[in-house]
């Protein structure tokens, strides 16, 4: 494998201001993805990019020993835009400057509890299928959901009246519907021909590879900032 590791760090963060660079744990937040995507390159090889249009997280993570010579686009830097957008931007600077790579590996500031292993965990599950002639469109890190949409998950039809979500709603215990996950946000193991093609909502041959809850916190509110900090002082 030759991964692309992007890691998404714009400046205008709104619902947590500065995120990426907030001291959690006495590090810049973004310094645990870094950290994990140098040793994930370390032991699997690839090339690590930072994707900002801020010069203070450039030189934050400069300083978490990332090499930063990719600067994103003021244009790609606005709450509408989409980490397809982002991440094409990336490889096409990639490409033109001679970087070959076969995946994208993209990893999100806000999953600071997840490690290289994770990371090389889902790359394995990527290549596996690769190797099996299987055309994979990605492979997603998820982790056990607390709802389920065939037992306690609901919506209402066109009357107002609600319905269970999925399935015939006659199930008695969680225990016996299919087991569903939720995305955490933390490894994103992508083919770059599919990412061309289609948003990743899109993909349709998805592989999940399935992390533990404890360490699937994703930072996008307050109080999930103060979750993480009663992690880290444990």
């Amino acid at each position: 494998m030759k991964p692309l590791y992007i890691i998404p760090a714009r400046g205008g963060s709104k619902s947590i201001p500065r995120k990426n660079i907030r001291p959690l744990g006495g590090k810049p937040l973004i310094a645990y993805t870094i950290a994990a995507a140098l040793e994930a390159a370390a032991q699997l090889g690839g090339h690590v990019m930072l994707s900002t249009d801020d010069t203070e997280i450039a030189s934050v993570a400069r300083s978490c020993g990332l090499t930063v010579d990719y600067m994103r686009p003021a244009s790609l830097g606005l709450d509408t835009t989409g980490s397809r957008e982002v991440m094409l931007d990336a490889m096409d600077w990639a490409t033109a400057h001679g970087i070959c790579y076969d995946c994208v590996i993209l990893l999100q500031p806000t999953s600071p509890l997840r490690t290289a292993g994770h990371i090389l965990e889902a790359a394995q599950l990527y290549d596996d299928a690769v190797r099996r002639g299987e055309h994979v469109d990605m492979v997603t890190s998820v982790c056990p959901s607390g709802v389920n949409p065939y037992y306690n998950l609901f919506e209402t039809d066109a009357d107002g009246y609600m319905h269970v979500c999925k399935g015939h709603g006659l199930y008695t215990r969680r225990q016996d519907c299919p087991e569903v996950y939720q995305q955490n946000g933390a490894v994103y193991v992508i083919n770059p021909q599919s990412l061309r093609k289609m948003n990743l909502g899109e993909f349709p041959r998805r592989i999940p590879h399935i992390m533990p809850a404890e360490c699937s916190i994703d930072l996008d509110t307050p109080a999930d900032w103060e979750a993480a900090e009663k992690h880290f002082l444990k």
